[in-house]
């Protein structure tokens, strides 16, 4: 029992300084908007390419972000089942250098279950996407192409004759977060691994990057919104869209020989969304 309690009473001291404790940030709120203008075109039953132009404002609308374009194409399977895959131009804009960030690319693929009941219609989309990075980025915070899975859970009803009300909810995991491999210090406020018992802040990358391996939800998405068909070949959407995210972040030199930080941000952005479609 003696020795039971020595060995509890070691680890509780030893405990700060060998977990990778990250800090936990939390963002203000924020408010911001996306505009959005899509073509879709029919090229056999079933069969439809769609090209989409998304603008996006965030920091409560005050300032230009980045914007979408694009390209996919959907086929209908089953009356039930359909499948998709397209590719995105992400453009993002840093309003302290006032210039256009390196472009980034996404690929993605998606399935999607449909099941009708009366005038609901009930869906259930997966979505594996890849985005590769371009231009320079640190190695040791960010890999260079991030990979996630996007399951989104969709209720519309389909009984009125122009509108279409909906509500959805979305999950996101990452799948190759950073995974730290490193300890905390209190009394020096640093990042670094024990040597024996030496305490070291410097080396190869290997001391507190162990790969970027790590699997988690990093964002949860609820939307509300309507679409009206104004004829037969226009459409207007609006939609209220809330995000709840959870970064895991590293900061560290280019070289990869200095952890400076490793937090948790959460962050919740409210979204105010409109979108003109026309189908040919």
């Amino acid at each position: 029992m003696r020795r039971f309690s020595i060995i509890l009473l070691a680890t509780g001291l030893l405990m700060p300084l060998g977990a990778a404790a990250q800090t936990d940030m939390e963002q203000e709120p924020e408010v911001g908007a996306r505009l959005a203008v899509s073509l879709d075109k029919k090229i056999a039953k079933g069969l439809h390419l769609s090209l989409e132009e998304e603008l996006r404002f965030d920091n409560n609308l005050s300032a230009f972000d980045r914007f979408h374009t694009t390209l996919a194409i959907n086929y209908k399977l089953l009356p039930y089942l359909k499948a998709g895959f397209g590719y995105a131009l992400i453009n993002g804009y840093s309003s302290s250098s006032s210039a256009f960030k390196s472009a980034r690319h996404r690929f993605f693929a998606d399935v999607t279950g449909i099941y009708r009941l009366g005038d609901w219609q009930l869906s259930l989309r997966e979505r594996l996407q890849g985005t590769l990075r371009t231009g320079d980025f640190n190695e040791y915070q960010n890999p260079q192409t991030s990979w996630a899975l996007k399951s989104r859970l969709k209720v519309a009803y389909k009984g009125l004759r122009r509108w279409e009300p909906y509500a959805s909810f979305e999950l996101r995991n990452t799948f190759n977060a950073p995974v730290v491999n490193a300890v905390y210090n209190d009394a020096t406020d640093t990042w670094g691994y024990y040597n024996g018992s030496t305490f070291t802040t410097t080396g190869n990358a290997g001391w507190f990057l162990d790969g970027f391996s790590g699997v988690y939800v990093n964002r949860l998405r609820g939307v509300l919104g309507t679409c009206c068909r104004i004829d037969r070949h226009s459409t207007l959407e609006v939609s209220i869209m809330a995000d709840y995210s959870i970064d895991k972040a590293i900061d560290a030199n280019g070289k990869g020989t200095k952890l400076k930080a490793y937090t948790r941000e959460t962050g919740t952005t409210v979204w105010l969304c409109a979108g003109y479609g026309y189908s040919l």
